[in-house]
């Protein structure tokens, strides 16, 4: 702490949004990913949960606009707030972020908001899954529950494209090395160019999943990333049987500001109360079942000869044509979306949410 700040924190009140915040500090993270700390010029001290945001008001060409970024730091450094931001293709706020914000330069901040907060208790064991710069609010958990001491049980899980855009990676990885307690697991796309990459690599699935955190059903889940990043971690651990009362996301399409604007999320549960029908087609056979049935598990009762493999969806043995009707379908790889399009299933982990005809 610098000793030219203590006087000003000792005594000092919370910083209020009515005060403008001061640039002070601005850190390349990735490629197009910048980090931008600030301080109060009052000298008064950040009040805020791990997971929140703040709404910045940005003077673009044309006229102020505003947008929402997820604070990056933790309450538990509260003489300073940093908001770590990617710069999309069209980005316009941000873009003028990384052209404009430099040290001593003010803006006006509204909030802090939000309720992606670790509202549990300390020693409750966390599963945080991000991709992209949804890293920012584990990022914030994770730095709030190390600032806490003892030995925090978090798996901490990051998806990216490449190696060189994972965000945090030596800090997270620093934290790690100081608490065992803290498991970092890193999943990338494909590898960067002329560097070596030896963790996991292709799309985030269950296997991986099971394999991170073999515990997943002891710990509150915290999820952030691109909706269909989303809504696939959720289709996996619905297949796995989770209580998803203790499954949180958050959204970056619209701040989320009270429960009541949370968005209701619409997934697909195979049930074992809802009747279904699937019809193969080459056998004439009809059999009645439930949405909770996979294609294989029936087929093999009603005596046909689907081969299989893993029977998790990974060697796309099972791999079928769909000729009508609706599947249920989480796989961990072993088919392509080109595939899916042209009506291929896997039957191993395909549930038939209703009647459906498949070509066997």
């Amino acid at each position: 702490m610098s000793l030219d700040l203590v006087p000003r924190f000792v005594g000092a009140l919370p910083w209020r949004d009515t005060e403008p915040l001061e640039c002070v500090s601005v850190v390349p993270e990735a490629p197009d990913i910048v980090s931008f700390s600030f301080r109060a010029p009052s000298g008064a001290w950040f009040d805020y949960r791990p997971g929140q945001f703040l709404t910045l008001e940005l003077p673009v060409a044309g006229g102020p606009i505003h947008r929402t970024y997820t604070i990056s730091s933790s309450p538990s450094r509260p003489l300073s707030i940093s908001l770590t931001v990617k710069a999309q293709g069209a980005s316009i706020g941000t873009r003028w972020m990384l052209d404009n914000l430099r040290e001593g330069v003010t803006v006006k901040a509204i909030g802090p908001g939000g309720i992606f907060i670790p509202d549990v208790p300390a020693d409750r064991k966390l599963l945080l899954i991000s991709a992209g710069s949804g890293v920012t609010p584990m990022m914030a958990i994770t730095t709030y529950r190390w600032d806490l001491g003892g030995q925090p049980d978090i798996c901490f899980v990051q998806c990216a494209r490449r190696p060189s855009e994972l965000v945090f990676r030596k800090r997270l990885e620093h934290m790690a090395t100081r608490v065992p307690s803290i498991k970092l697991h890193f999943v990338v796309e494909q590898d960067d160019p002329h560097d070596v990459w030896t963790g996991y690599r292709g799309m985030f699935n269950q296997l991986m999943l099971g394999l991170m955190a073999p515990d997943y059903l002891d710990r509150e889940v915290y999820c952030c990333g691109p909706e269909p990043f989303m809504r696939a971690v959720r289709d996996m651990l619905i297949g796995f049987g989770y209580d998803m009362e203790h499954y949180h996301q958050e959204t970056f399409t619209a701040p989320v500001l009270t429960q009541a604007d949370a968005p209701v999320l619409d997934d697909v549960v195979p049930s074992a109360e809802v009747a279904s029908e699937i019809v193969f087609a080459v056998s004439g056979q009809s059999v009645t079942c439930t949405e909770a049935d996979t294609i294989l598990a029936i087929s093999r009762q009603a005596g046909l000869n689907i081969p299989s493999g893993c029977t998790f969806g990974v060697c796309g043995t099972c791999r079928t044509r769909k000729l009508s009707g609706e599947v249920h379908m989480v796989h961990n790889g072993g088919i392509t979306d080109e595939d899916i399009a042209d009506g291929w299933i896997l039957a191993c982990c395909s549930h038939p949410m209703g009647r459906v005809e498949i070509e066997a």
